[in-house]
């Protein structure tokens, strides 16, 4: 079946697709709770690290048997995450470092062992970094009848299991990621679910090497859950969101590989390479556009917080010009000059508070309305309260304090301005003689 302009086959494509979500989903739902626990690296060290149990599988058995060659590796990968927490548990050594440590080490056991068996053992750089995902449709196993390649079939299997193991053990697993201390507490073996959650990532890594390589397995492994940590504060939808972005790289990435190369004139490029381009590219527009921790987003909440306390300035310089005069009106240049500020901020200051009913304007010439006379003495009393509080229990000098208290005074309430007054013995004046206004708007 032909797609378009891409020449896409389902017998070829599909399947190059369907092994790609296979190890991408499958790495992601274990790689959530890598995350939480801060060993995102895990994974990229049991993948180097599986290098020694290939060879030594090749040296054991004398062939080149996939399933020799899969035990192999699985034991090697338990035992660098045994290795590692064992260096970082009684070596009190940083678990970053004791990973460096285990893989480093392990990986130079392999190459030493590579070198015993070069003359038999066929290894591809390329292949070790990208696997041979392109070439997955062409080994396949007939079961029940029903034909498919064999990566796949495993990938089903390890899917399989850690979705039940994911699903079975959820409240454990949160509950010891988040804190293994109360894990023991409540009766949860934080331990053993360590050593579960390690052991079926180097069976998932292992699985995943031949077909997808080590770039996507690493990648899979951090990447989808990351993106996941930005969109969601709720674990449970964080897991779920890792799979479907996780699914998401896969499809992308593997249509990226036919097209983009095309339109930049080269034929096409590694289907697991653009995996793992596409899953940053998903975690790039997560940082820049995810509702709450997103660049965007939090540079927003900024610029409103800045606007909204810039306006609240505004009322409370027209409240300081009217204290002495209460018919004393302020032009908006002289808004901008005493605000330091462009005339479009002070503009859009007036606009918003005009809206709200506490600004009257009359031919450029602004003053507070009664319920702006409201807002702004909540704030000067604010202000005042937290001068004469730093001058009378913090043991400030009156002269450095405008600042501190010009910060204070934007985020405090009524019920923090009378606990102010009652540590202050409901003091009439600032550390600079100032009346503080009451809650009613007159001065003590």
């Amino acid at each position: 079946m032909i797609l378009g302009n891409l020449n896409l086959s389902w017998a070829i494509d599909g399947w190059i697709i369907a092994v790609g979500v296979l190890a991408a989903v499958a790495a992601a739902l274990l790689g959530n709770f890598l995350v939480l626990r801060r060993m995102s690296m895990l994974g990229d060290a049991i993948s180097h690290a599986v290098l020694p149990g290939l060879a030594a599988a090749f040296l054991i058995t004398g062939s080149r048997h996939s399933v020799p060659m899969f035990v192999g590796a699985v034991i090697v990968g338990i035992l660098t995450a045994l290795l590692t927490e064992w260096i970082h548990h009684y070596g009190q050594v940083d678990e970053g470092a004791s990973m460096g440590v285990v893989f480093t080490s392990l990986f130079a056991v392999g190459l030493v062992l590579i070198v015993r068996a070069v003359d038999h053992v066929d290894l591809d750089p390329g292949c070790v970094l990208h696997g041979a995902i392109e070439m997955s449709p062409l080994d396949t196993w007939t079961i029940a009848g029903f034909t498919a390649p064999r990566v796949a079939v495993v990938l089903s299997a390890v899917l399989l299991t850690n979705l039940t193991f994911v699903i079975v053990f959820f409240k454990e697993l949160r509950i010891s990621s988040f804190d293994p201390s109360l894990a023991t507490t409540v009766g949860v073996n934080a331990v053993a679910m360590h050593y579960a959650l390690m052991t079926l990532v180097a069976v998932t890594a292992v699985a995943s090497f031949e077909a997808v390589g080590n770039i996507l397995v690493v990648a899979m492994l951090i990447v989808p859950p990351a993106t996941a940590y930005l969109l969601t504060d709720r674990l449970s939808v964080m897991v779920l969101l890792s799979a479907v972005i996780a699914t998401i790289s896969a499809v992308v990435g593997h249509l990226g590989a036919i097209a983009i190369p095309v339109w930049l004139g080269y034929s096409s490029t590694h289907t697991a390479g653009m995996m793992a381009v596409a899953s940053g590219g998903l975690l790039v527009l997560a940082i820049l556009f995810a509702p709450r921790q997103g660049v965007i987003a939090k540079w927003l909440r900024q610029r409103l917080i800045a606007m909204e306390v810039f306006q609240e300035d505004v009322l409370g310089l027209l409240y300081r010009a009217a204290e002495h005069d209460h018919t004393a009106t302020l032009s908006t240049d002289q808004l901008i000059q005493r605000l330091q500020s462009s005339r479009w901020t002070v503009g859009m200051a007036l606009r918003t508070q005009r809206q709200r009913g506490l600004i009257e304007s009359i031919n450029e010439c602004h003053s507070l309305t009664a319920h702006g006379v409201e807002a702004a003495q909540g704030l000067v009393r604010a202000h005042r309260l937290w001068e004469h509080y730093l001058v009378d229990r913090a043991g400030m000098d009156a002269a450095a304090i405008h600042l501190q208290a010009e910060r204070f005074e934007h985020v405090t309430d009524r019920a923090l301005r009378d606990r102010l007054d009652e540590e202050t013995s409901a003091t009439a004046h600032d550390p600079h003689g100032k009346a503080i206004p009451d809650e009613s708007g007159s001065a003590d």
